[in-house]
């Protein structure tokens, strides 16, 4: 199993907010007040009141109503407002806790458990009346969207030129099936001494290159099904345990590695001047938006984090100038703001991203860049 990390480094993050102090840009658009909804992300509400949402430490920190912005609920009011100078934050909660009552119905809230309990509910003998817990089932809100990247943070994957080519190969199904799925079977070429029994089934995709220097970045391995070996051997047969498609005949399987799942994360910009271009967009889609996946050119090689983020730049147009006195002159209009992307998933040379704010279409090879 995965060795799953469970925050985004608390050390990272007090050093982060310490490392990019600087005057906090306000949002010049920002509302006087936001009552928090269901699917709010803190990263989208920073976004509402600062330029930069990343800067969001420096705007919760010298706030001491809301001492722990990760526990905001769905229901709470935030007020803006300028204190001598600074931007000041303050917080409402609906949420109304109510006194246990004495000879009536005994119910045991969260706050008991946090602070004590003095008040009991008694029969007319005095003994304790059995209680009911109550528990509150409202959830904090997410420091940013992470159900959208949860099905790309295992798979699919980015690997080297032979890594698939060099992997065993489905070579039949079991019980004369046309098609695999959850369940079923399936015989896989020279799986001798294997040293686990979790596999991956994945399927060739295309190359990534570089849009500048035609150079092949990694290749792209699209997650079929997870299977778990029965029996080792030429052909070894194996399970489907899970299944995101039909598995076919010549698909690769490789072994599951562990890697470190980072389940939550702090977005900032990184700490050098990196510029690259959007590749390819994940999940069959064809219009980049806000919350889509993509993938960029860069990666831990050139310095890339798991939530690094960066601004993404509109390709300005190449655009005829029929008034110039140079036949057939052309222009290129300067590239435009379009959105913010945040890094989840960096491998050597190209990362998984995930878009984070859109004000303009998006499209594959527009320009990525520190804010």
């Amino acid at each position: 199993m995965a060795f799953r990390t469970l925050s985004g480094l608390l050390f990272s993050l007090l050093f982060s907010a310490c490392l990019w102090a600087e005057d906090i840009q306000i949002n010049p658009a920002h509302p006087d007040q936001y009552t928090v909804v269901e699917g709010d992300t803190l990263w989208d509400i920073s976004a509402k009141f600062l330029h930069h949402a990343w800067q969001w430490p420096e705007l919760w920190r010298d706030n001491t109503q809301i001492k722990n912005p990760n526990l905001i609920y769905p229901g709470d009011t935030i007020y803006f407002s300028m204190v001598n100078g600074k931007p000041q934050l303050s917080l409402s909660r609906t949420e109304q806790f109510d006194s246990p009552l004495v000879h009536g119905p005994c119910v045991l809230q969260e706050e008991d458990y946090k602070h004590g309990r003095k008040n009991f509910a008694v029969d007319e003998n005095g003994k304790l009346l059995p209680c009911i817990r109550e528990i509150n089932l409202k959830q904090a809100i997410k420091l940013i969207p992470s159900n959208e990247i949860s099905a790309f943070l295992t798979s699919p994957k980015v690997v080297g030129k032979n890594d698939l080519n060099d992997s065993p190969y489905v070579i039949g199904l079991a019980g004369e099936h046309i098609v695999a799925g959850a369940g079923d079977r399936i015989y896989v070429r020279s799986i001798n001494t294997p040293n686990t029994i979790s596999y991956t089934v994945y399927r060739p995709g295309g190359a990534y290159v570089s849009p500048t220097t035609k150079e092949i970045l990694g290749y792209e391995a699209k997650y079929i099904a997870d299977v778990s070996l029965q029996q080792a051997g030429d052909p070894a047969t194996l399970a489907i345990t899970k299944s995101n498609g039909e598995i076919r005949i010549g698909d690769r399987t490789m072994r599951k590695d562990e890697e470190d799942i980072i389940l939550n994360y702090f977005p900032r910009p990184p700490e050098k001047k990196i510029t690259g271009n959007i590749i390819s967009v994940l999940d069959g889609v064809s219009q980049i938006g806000r919350h889509n996946v993509v993938v960029i050119d860069k990666g831990t090689k050139d310095g890339l984090l798991p939530g690094h983020e960066l601004e993404i730049l509109q390709q300005g147009k190449l655009v005829r100038d029929q008034y110039s006195a140079i036949k057939n002159d052309t222009v290129k209009l300067p590239d435009e703001h379009a959105g913010v992307l945040m890094v989840f998933r960096p491998f050597e040379r190209v990362s998984y991203a995930l878009v984070m704010k859109a004000i303009q279409p998006i499209h594959v090879l527009d320009k990525v860049q520190t804010p």
